[in-house]
C-alpha cells in the first residue's frame, strides 16, 4: 500500500492495450461509481478517441460485475488483478479513494480458465482464510466489527504480538491516505519528545482480518524484517510497531512524493533512458542490499516504491514488506505470492529464491522504457501462461529507437531461467547503467554461492573453470573486479577467509543473522590456510549458466576448451572421471559418461568439458541415461 500523504485518486491503467484502456473501469472504483465511469484515453498507446459502443460495453461490464464470485484462484496478499471484484459486498478496503494498483479484470465466468498454478489454488486461498477447506463456497473477510473483545475474530487464534500497547500515548492518528487488501495507511504525528509534531505514516492492520495462523505469522515476520533491515537510504525508515485489541500499528517514515506509478503516468507512460537509469539504480541498490541480508521482497512493483517528496529528483524508497521472507543459503521458497504481472516463472513452479525479485525489476524496467507490460492477458491464468511461455516483444515502438544496451539489460533481467538471470548487483555492473553518476556496485550474495560451489569442486573442474575465466571480456571482468575489491584484498592482491568474514560483517544487519548468511563461511574454510588471488577468484566467482545465456557463449566455450587442452586436459579413464564427479557406485558410469571422453586419446571431449563446467550432479547424470 502507498504511504503518501496526499489523497490518492483513481488512475487509468498505464500499461494496457488500447481496447482495455477504453473499456476497463478504474480499478479503485466501487460498483456504484462504476456505473458512472467515463471512457479513458491512453497517452501511452496513443488512444485519444472514445469507442462508439461505449454504452453497450458499460452494460455488459455491469452485468458481469454483478454475477462474478470471489475468486479463490490466486490470493495475493497485496492488490492483484482480481481481488475486489469477487467479494460479495463492497469492502472498505476498496473505496473510491483508494490507491490505484496493478489493474484488475472482469471475468465473464465465475472462475478463470485452468492455470499453471491450479494444483495449489486451495492451499493458497486458505492461507488467508478466503476459502474454507473442502468446500466450494467462499468465505468473506471478516469486517472490523466482527472480532471478539480480544481481537481474535478467528476461532481462538493467538493474536498477541508482544508489541507495545501505548500507540495512542505517543502518536496522534490523522487522515487515511491509502488502502491495501489487508490494511490501510494513515498520517500521524508524534505527540511528544524530540520528534514532537513530526509526521509519520502508520500502517494499520485490523486483527479481524487475520483469520489464519499463517496470516498472523505474516504480520509478525513483516515487523521482524522491518526491524532488522536498517541503514539503507532507499529503504523506508521503520520507527516501531504497536498493537491493541483491534489493530496492529506499524509506524514508518512518511513519503510525500507519491508512487512510482504516479510518476510513470505523469510522464505519459514511459521514461527516457537517462531518467529510467536514475530510477533503476535506486531500485537495484536497495534490492541488492536486501538480498545480501538474505531477504527476498516478493512483491516488487511500481506501487511499492515511493518518492520522499514531490521534487523531480527526490529519493525513491522501497515499501511494503508484507510478503517478504528470509531465505537461507541454498534454500528454495515454494509459496506463490506477489502480483500477477510481476510474478517470476519459478514462483509459479514453486521453487525460487532472490532471483524472483530480479524478474520483477525486469518487468518494471520494461514498463519504464516502453510504457507497456511485457506479459499481458485478460485473466490471471492467461497472465501466468504468458509469463511461463511467451517472450516479451522488443520489435514494437519505441524499442527500435532505444539503445542496444538498454534492450540487453532488460532481456537479461527477464531470462526465464533464474540461473541465467543477472543479480541486482550484476545489473548495476551492466554497460547500460554502470557509468550513471559513478554508481558503486554493492557486494553480491551470488559471489559466496559460487565460491562455495568452487571450493567443493574437483581439481579437474577447477582447471576447466580457470580456462573459462581466461576468455572473459572487459565488460564481464568489470563486475568481478568490483566484487574482488569489496573483499578488500591484502597488499599482494589476494584474499583469505578473514577478508570474506570482514566484508560480510561490514555489510551485516540483524536480518543476516536470521537468514544465516554467515553459514557461507563454513563452506569456505579452505581459505583459512591459503590465499586466493584475482585470477583464481575469477574462476571461482564466474557463473557458467549466465555466460551460457550470452550470444557469444559458443566462442567462450571453444576458446576455453583450447586453453584447457594445453594446460588442464589429460588422459582419464571413465572410473576416474566418475570419482572426480563424485558419482555413487550404483550409477552406470560407462553408459552415462562414454561421450565425455575422446576415444582417440582418452582425454575429455568438448561435450565433456562443457558438462564439467556446469558441475553436473549424479542426479542429473542419472536422468541422462
Amino acid at each position: 500500500m502507498g504511504l503518501c500523504n496526499s489523497k490518492p485518486s483513481p488512475k487509468p491503467n498505464p500499461y494496457a492495450p488500447p481496447e482495455e484502456l477504453q473499456h476497463n473501469p478504474s480499478p479503485t472504483k466501487s460498483k456504484k461509481s462504476n456505473n458512472n465511469k467515463s471512457s479513458l484515453s491512453s497517452p501511452i498507446n496513443g488512444v485519444n478517441t472514445i469507442n462508439n459502443q461505449e454504452e453497450n460495453q458499460k452494460k455488459k461490464e455491469d452485468k458481469v460485475e454483478e454475477s462474478v464470485k470471489r475468486s479463490p484462484f490466486f490470493p495475493f496478499y497485496s492488490p492483484s488483478p482480481a481481488h475486489y471484484l469477487f467479494s460479495k459486498k463492497s469492502s472498505p478496503a476498496h473505496s473510491s479513494n483508494s490507491n490505484s494498483t496493478t489493474p484488475r479484470r472482469f471475468f465473464k465466468k465465475p472462475f478463470p480458465p485452468p492455470s499453471p498454478a491450479k494444483h495449489i489454488r486451495a492451499v493458497l486461498a486458505r492461507r488467508h482464510g478466503s476459502v474454507k477447506p473442502n468446500t466450494s463456497s467462499t468465505a468473506a473477510i471478516p469486517e472490523e466489527g466482527n472480532e471478539n473483545e480480544n481481537g481474535a475474530g478467528g476461532n481462538g487464534l493467538d493474536k498477541s504480538f508482544g508489541f507495545s500497547k501505548h500507540f495512542g500515548n505517543k502518536y496522534e492518528l490523522g487522515d487515511e491516505v491509502g488502502r491495501g487488501h489487508f490494511g490501510y495507511t494513515c498520517c500521524a504525528k508524534f505527540k511528544k519528545g524530540e520528534l514532537k509534531g513530526q509526521q509519520v505514516a502508520v500502517k494499520v492492520i485490523p486483527k479481524a482480518k487475520m483469520t489464519t495462523a499463517i496470516a498472523i505469522e505474516d504480520v509478525r515476520r513483516e515487523v521482524k524484517i522491518l526491524r532488522a533491515l536498517t541503514g539503507h537510504s532507499n529503504l523506508v525508515q521503520f520507527y516501531d510497531a504497536y498493537e491493541d485489541n483491534e489493530n496492529v500499528y506499524i509506524v514508518m517514515e512518511l513519503c510525500e512524493g507519491g508512487e512510482l506509478l504516479d510518476r510513470i503516468l505523469a510522464r505519459g507512460g514511459k521514461y527516457t533512458e537517462d531518467d529510467a537509469k536514475a530510477v533503476m539504480v535506486q531500485i537495484l541498490n536497495v534490492v541488492s542490499f536486501c538480498h545480501l541480508q538474505g531477504v527476498v521482497h516478493r512483491d516488487l512493483k511500481p506501487e511499492n516504491f515511493l518518492f520522499t517528496s514531490k521534487d523531480e529528483n527526490s529519493q525513491l524508497k522501497a515499501i511494503d514488506f508484507g510478503l517478504s521472507d528470509f531465505v537461507k543459503p541454498d534454500e528454495r521458497l515454494n509459496d506463490i505470492v506477489g502480483s500477477a504481472y510481476y510474478v517470476a516463472p519459478e514462483v509459479l513452479h514453486r521453487s525460487y529464491s532472490t532471483e524472483a525479485d530480479v524478474w520483477s525489476i525486469g518487468v518494471i524496467a520494461y514498463i519504464l522504457l516502453c510504457g507497456s507490460r511485457p506479459f499481458w492477458a485478460r485473466t490471471e491464468s492467461g497472465i501466468f501462461r504468458a509469463v511461463l511461455k511467451a517472450d516479451p516483444s522488443f520489435d514494437e515502438l519505441p524499442w527500435p529507437s532505444l539503445s542496444s544496451e538498454a534492450k540487453d539489460f532488460v532481456k537479461r533481467l527477464l531470462n526465464k531461467d533464474p540461473r541465467k538471470r543477472m543479480t541486482a548487483a550484476q545489473a548495476l555492473s551492466h554497460p547500460w547503467i554502470r557509468n550513471y553518476n559513478d554508481i558503486k556496485v554493492p557486494l553480491d550474495i551470488l559471489i559466496f554461492r559460487l565460491m562455495k560451489a568452487y571450493m567443493r569442486s574437483s581439481s579437474l573442474r577447477k582447471a576447466a573453470l580457470r580456462a573459462l575465466s581466461k576468455t572473459l571480456t572487459v565488460d564481464e571482468l568489470f563486475y568481478l573486479k568490483e566484487q574482488f575489491a569489496l573483499l578488500e584484498p591484502n597488499k599482494i592482491g589476494a584474499i583469505t577467509l578473514e577478508n570474506i568474514r570482514t566484508a560480510l560483517t561490514k555489510n551485516a544487519t540483524d536480518a543476516m543473522k536470521e537468514s544465516r548468511v554467515h553459514d557461507f563461511l563454513a563452506s569456505l574454510n579452505g581459505l583459512q590456510y591459503r590465499k586466493m588471488d584475482f585470477e583464481e577468484f575469477c574462476a571461482a566467482a564466474l557463473s557458467v549458466h549466465q555466460l551460457e545465456a550470452l550470444d557469444r557463449w559458443e566462442q567462450h566455450a571453444r576458446c576455453a576448451y583450447e586453453l584447457f587442452e594445453k594446460d588442464g586436459n589429460r588422459a582419464i579413464i571413465i572410473e576416474e572421471l566418475a570419482s572426480e564427479l563424485g558419482l555413487s557406485p550404483n550409477v552406470p558410469v560407462h553408459a552415462v559418461l562414454h561421450d565425455w571422453i575422446r576415444h582417440t586419446d582418452g582425454k575429455l571431449s568438448f561435450l565433456g568439458f562443457v558438462k564439467l563446467l556446469h558441475g553436473v550432479s549424479s542426479r542429473t547424470l542419472a536422468k541422462v541415461q
